[in-house]
């Protein structure tokens, strides 16, 4: 498993937004179009999602509701395709709505959060922290949806697990930032029935703000594989 190395990582107020383009029954044609942003703890858990969908008929609105049904229901999330901003906005513009408003613009459209029941850490493991570093967290980012083979074998390949890789791990990887190491493994939970990014990061101050962008990053990543995050937790 290799390491990359980052000597700093921004503290960002906002990361970008989630995109979601909703095709027909055939799977050919754009009906919709959904941005979503998860609200995040101090600790960078997740306690809410904001979301907003448009289509040529409503125009913006915003809907919890329709976000749930999105993880939910099976039929519709197979209509569900997780999308750039790019690809959010030319689906945009092909339903006649013009140019996708700026995300400042696109956050005003928010409006009844989905809150997630607020609890402590979840301490499934020792929480002490390796020799030389402040703490030590773990974190769980879950997912709805199935993967496509193809899809799977590119996350494969740009985070190669090894050859003893434990059973139902998919992907693996390692970063430092600065001093803080995150550890990740994409692996398959529940029997088999859903997946879930598992990052153990080593802080080595008190300082968490590398934790963030790499949370962003590594969910972005299999949400554009094709599954539709649903939550992260903290175990430790």
């Amino acid at each position: 498993m290799s390491v990359e190395t980052y000597a700093t990582v921004p503290v960002v107020a906002a990361t970008p937004l989630d995109y979601y383009v909703i095709v027909d029954g055939s799977g050919a044609t754009a009906e919709a179009v959904v941005v979503e942003e998860f609200v995040r703890a101090p600790d960078w858990c997740t306690v809410g999602l904001d979301s907003a969908v448009w289509t040529p008929a409503t125009g913006w609105r915003s809907s919890s509701s329709f976000s749930r049904g999105m993880r939910a229901d099976a039929r519709l999330r197979a209509r569900v395709r997780p999308v750039p901003r790019s690809v959010a906005d030319a689906a945009h513009r092909q339903l006649g709505g013009g140019p996708l408003p700026g995300e400042p613009g696109l956050r005003d459209r928010f409006g009844d959060r989905q809150a997630f029941p607020a609890a402590a850490p979840l301490l499934l493991a020792s929480p002490v922290a390796p020799e030389g570093c402040h703490e030590r967290r773990v974190y769980r980012t879950l997912f709805a949806g199935d993967l496509p083979a193809d899809r799977a074998a590119e996350l494969a390949a740009r985070w190669p697990a090894g050859h003893h890789a434990p059973a139902g791990v998919l992907a693996a990887g390692r970063r430092r930032v600065g001093g803080d190491d995150h550890t990740w493994a994409l692996r398959r939970i529940g029997g088999g029935v859903a997946w879930a990014i598992d990052l153990t990061v080593a802080l080595a101050t008190a300082a968490d703000h590398s934790v963030g962008p790499v949370l962003h990053e590594l969910t972005t990543a299999v949400r554009l594989a094709g599954l539709i995050p649903a939550t992260t937790e903290r175990f430790a």
